[in-house]
């Protein structure tokens, strides 16, 4: 079953692959499932029905409380859960609810789950540290045939140490204009609490075309053109 681009799952059919007697309205009995599907439903449904919830939750757990699929999808007019009738009908969940059923139906599910997730997390945090050095190697392909070409042709000798840094400083912020159209102190003044510099926050494409725009300012610089001239290019 499909709903607004997402794939949901059946419940009814997960309850058939799993041995043992478990009921879905056994499941909506349990107080604790209730509050974690009106958190859902607060997060992702707009047009939730609190007081119909704060009803149903206050009953929740009682020994004669039982509540439907269907009962609770049209008092509190719920999305997360369907319940459809005909050949191929039963009840559906969304994703995040069907982890949260399945973990309630099987000890074992819940401990694949969480594998899987420590898995993917692993997985993410592999992705990002080599990303990261990626990025640090990328952004210092080309940083020597700049800096080179600035000492060449835009550095008089009588410059003093502090002259020299601000025509570095000034010929980097000319590509952060041209890339990101923010200078390095505009963009400190603008992230005060942020972590590196501005091309430490670029993203691995803006990392790319930064090569690059080294490279080209090199060679503009080598041909003469002024600031302002090169900035157009």
């Amino acid at each position: 079953m499909r709903q607004n681009d997402t794939d949901f799952i059946s419940l009814t059919d997960m309850l058939k692959a799993k041995d043992g007697d478990f009921f879905i309205s056994d499941w909506l009995r349990n107080r604790n499932i209730v509050e974690f599907l009106g958190i859902w439903e607060s997060v992702y449904n707009p047009v939730f029905n609190y007081g119909e919830f704060a009803i149903i939750k206050s009953q929740a757990g009682l020994n004669n409380y039982k509540i439907s699929v269907k009962e609770w999808q049209e008092k509190t007019n719920a999305i997360g859960l369907k319940a459809t009738a005909g050949r191929y009908g039963g009840t559906y969940a969304h994703p995040d609810i069907a982890f949260e059923f399945g973990m309630w139906v099987s000890a074992d599910f819940k401990i694949y789950l969480i594998k899987e997730f420590q898995r993917l997390k692993s997985d993410e945090n592999d992705r990002l540290k080599l990303e990261w050095s990626f990025q640090r190697t990328l952004g210092k392909v080309n940083y020597h045939i700049h800096t080179d070409a600035i000492k060449e042709k835009l550095i008089p000798n009588e410059l003093s140490k502090s002259q020299i840094n601000f025509v570095y400083a000034n010929e980097a912020d000319l590509l952060n204009v041209a890339l990101l159209g923010i200078t390095a102190k505009q963009w400190r003044e603008n992230n005060p609490k942020a972590e590196g510099n501005i091309r430490d926050a670029a993203a691995i494409e803006q990392l790319v075309v930064l090569s690059n725009l080294e490279s080209i300012n090199a060679v503009l610089i080598q041909q003469g053109k002024n600031q302002p001239e090169r900035l157009v290019q």
